[in-house]
């Protein structure tokens, strides 16, 4: 089974590129399973129900989100009409609408917060562990959406031979540290964003060295040039859950 994996969508550009591209590379690639971050997807923070629409006519089988989640009214709404397609950091308290995993099929998707550097929510390896113990599939796939490298990296050898991938989000540039780790579980600190990389993180240039140099208030708007879509495709034996490849990607945007 192919599996892909792509980091945040910011704004519309993300949306655009992931419209554009995705459908044509899943068919290309023989592509099985897709998961998309889509928690800045619009305006660069939050997602409605045009915006989920758009990833999942792509071809997005669950979107992925974290700290901006509960930025849009509408994602209430999802929750209700999509509870497996659509994801809010399972270790977020228990009183928070939405789920924090999945399973379709063979197929689990775990969706957690880190707490170095963000607001997060419980510790997430204990988490982990107790949802682990409840799913049955031979796939697990885990959104660890995290600042902090470190605390992912620690995340990826905690699930080592546990889950089939364990993928970082959140800081929007993409690493150069894909592997698979000794126990078979694919592994990237990562994935990058969907966005314009011409940008910082995908916001305009200008008004973020405003911020930076002044320290005064700027609105981020969205950056337009140099639009990718960037995560990994991960090629997985069904028979063991485990990754037997993990390859980085990047879709860029056709003129």
């Amino acid at each position: 089974m192919k599996i892909l994996l792509l980091g945040d969508v910011v704004g519309a550009p993300g949306r655009e590129v992931v419209a554009q591209r995705l459908p044509a590379f899943r068919v290309e690639q023989g592509i099985d399973f897709t998961v998309i971050n889509a928690e800045n997807v619009v305006d660069g923070s939050g997602v409605n129900r045009a915006s989920f629409r758009v990833l999942r006519s792509a071809g997005a089988n669950v979107c992925t989100t974290g700290d901006h989640v509960y930025k849009r009214a509408d994602i209430l709404k999802l929750f209700k009409l999509h509870p497996d397609e659509i994801l809010r950091p399972a270790n977020y308290p228990p009183s928070a609408a939405g789920r924090g995993w999945c399973v379709h099929g063979d197929v689990a998707v775990i969706n957690l917060i880190g707490r170095v550097f963000l607001d997060g929510g419980d510790d997430p390896f204990r988490v982990v562990d107790e949802i682990l113990e409840q799913i049955d599939a031979s796939i697990i796939l885990v959104d660890m959406h995290a600042e902090a490298t470190s605390e992912k990296r620690a995340m990826g050898f905690f699930l080592d031979g546990r889950v089939t991938a364990v993928v970082g989000t959140h800081t929007h540039v993409p690493t150069a540290d894909e592997e698979i780790l000794p126990k078979g579980t694919a592994y990237v600190t990562d994935l990058g964003m969907c966005g314009a990389y011409r940008s910082v993180i995908g916001r305009q240039i200008d008004p973020v060295l405003y911020r930076f140099r002044t320290r005064m208030y700027a609105p981020f708007g969205v950056a337009e040039e140099d639009v990718r879509a960037t995560g990994v495709v991960v090629d997985v034996d069904e028979e063991t859950g485990k990754a037997r490849s993990i390859e980085r990607v990047t879709l860029r945007m056709e003129e």
